[in-house]
């Protein structure tokens, strides 16, 4: 059942197209009648193309893309595109299934050798967030950007961890475990963090870059939901 529509432009397929809510919750129901995409994949791929209008010809390594909207049209368009996903039971840096095994918090890239990294939604299921703001600053290029998702869901609230790993490698949880969709795992990927607006001073402090939030709000891009904040992080 469609409970709404309109009319607009969506900056994942580059149409021009209908946007249809097939439900209330816009963050997951908010579709382009066209591919597919939801709100904050259009917001990520409308602030790519705004902030970093040369990713084509650059070096772009997305983490656990997806199958549809942003992930899609990097594949097609980036001349130097890298997918990578998470595959502990293979050595990081080697390939499966057409993707690059690789660890957040600890990338096999080399120093100053990618112009933009995007997540889309992954930062709120890592143990160690700030090994994964070290990583990003040490593998970017100068005027290089990190691109990405992540749920504010503390808002102005102090972010809040909601599980970790103890000494001896088994998961600690704080409070009832939290789980969303994962692209290659039916199990689906545990959630570790609650970030608030205070996840740029988490980077700052564990990078010393300065990350940048974006809030769009605007129907005629299809860009209207609950926690569609985009941030970058640049490296001057």
């Amino acid at each position: 059942m469609i409970i709404f529509q309109n009319p607009g432009y969506c900056h994942c397929c580059t149409t021009h197209t209908t946007f249809q809510a097939h439900g209330g919750w816009y963050r997951d129901e908010y579709l382009c009648a066209s591919c597919g995409c939801i709100p904050r994949e259009r917001a990520i791929m409308y602030c790519i193309d705004h902030f970093k209008p040369d990713w084509r010809n650059g070096v772009t390594h997305e983490s656990s893309p997806a199958t549809r909207g942003a992930s899609l049209r990097l594949q097609k368009e980036c001349a130097h595109y890298i997918g990578s996903q998470y595959y502990p039971e293979i050595p990081f840096g080697q390939m499966k299934n057409g993707f690059r095994s690789e660890n957040l918090e600890a990338l096999t890239f080399p120093d100053e050798s990618i112009d933009l990294h995007v997540s889309q939604d992954v930062l709120e299921h890592v143990f160690d967030p700030a090994a994964v703001f070290r990583e990003v600053a040490r593998t970017l290029k100068k005027g290089g950007m990190h691109i990405f998702t992540t749920p504010l869901v503390n808002k102005v609230n102090p972010s809040q961890r909601k599980a970790e790993l103890g000494p001896d490698g088994n998961v600690i949880l704080h409070g009832p475990a939290e789980y969303h969709g994962n692209p290659i795992s039916g199990e689906g990927s545990l959630v570790t963090m609650h970030w608030g607006y205070d996840i740029t001073k988490e980077i700052f402090d564990a990078c010393g870059l300065f990350t940048d939030v974006i809030y769009l709000d605007s129907l005629d891009w299809g860009i209207r939901a609950e926690y569609i904040e985009v941030l970058i992080t640049r490296k001057p």
